[in-house]
């Protein structure tokens, strides 16, 4: 299987300005998904697709390939990953005369995520002919507990269950998921045709809550630093 790990970092960021390049533990946020997928042995390549020069530079410095600059109208706020992944496989394509089997699509603001996390992933959507592998972790909070809030200020349950159904203790609960936005493992070609990754053929990676922080601002940083500068013991760096 040819799979190709492309790490998607625009410059434009709202949450945290420079997010992609943010100095987390030491390096530059990209550098941790850098360095992850070059530890990987199941990717062919690990590419970064961004606009940004200043990024692609950093990216450049940890061994990442930086082969082209995404188009301005690929990085806006709003842009559909699927339309980023489509881009850099026509790019693949064209140079390398065929299409990768799966992009192991890697978001940079999932720091912790290890290269045997990618690796386990991979191997999973090829021992299950997968369309698509996403990253998961235990939901937390469990949506049952969830509640929201009226119009008029009345707090209601988000999630209604039956009386007989109540969930009170944690051990109760049934298992809940959410995902992590680490890694998607997707088919190329189920990209060609959907700008769904979820299909009958998707296949959950779970990873532990310590592994699944995804930066979108400071404070989601700083919970990053600190698990970065955790050993797998408990103990500090």
């Amino acid at each position: 299987m040819r799979v190709v790990g492309l790490i998607t970092a625009r410059g434009g960021s709202v949450g945290l300005p420079g997010k992609n390049i943010f100095p987390i533990a030491g390096k530059p946020m990209i550098g941790w998904s850098v360095e992850a997928a070059r530890g990987s042995h199941s990717l062919g390549r690990t590419i970064v697709s961004t606009d940004d020069i200043g990024i692609a530079s950093v990216a450049k410095s940890f061994g990442a390939e930086v082969p082209f600059l995404r188009p301005a109208e690929l990085a806006a706020d709003d842009t559909p990953h699927s339309l980023v992944m489509r881009h850099a496989i026509k790019w693949l394509t064209e140079d390398e005369g065929r299409e990768p089997d799966y992009i192991a699509l890697l978001q940079p603001t999932s720091p912790l995520r290890t290269a045997q996390d990618i690796d386990a992933a991979v191997a999973l959507a090829i021992e299950k002919s997968a369309d698509s592998v996403i990253s998961v972790c235990a939901a937390n909070p469990h949506p049952y507990w969830s509640k929201r809030i009226l119009d008029d200020g009345r707090l209601q349950e988000l999630v209604q269950v039956k009386k007989e159904d109540e969930y009170q203790r944690r051990q109760s609960l049934p298992e809940a998921y959410v995902v992590n936005g680490a890694i998607y493992v997707i088919r190329s070609s189920l990209l060609a045709r959907s700008d769904a990754y979820l299909t009958d053929r998707t296949y959950a990676y779970v990873m532990p809550p310590e592994r699944s922080v995804d930066v979108d601002t400071r404070w989601h940083a700083a919970i990053a630093e600190l698990g970065l500068q955790m050993q797998d013991d408990g103990s500090w760096r």
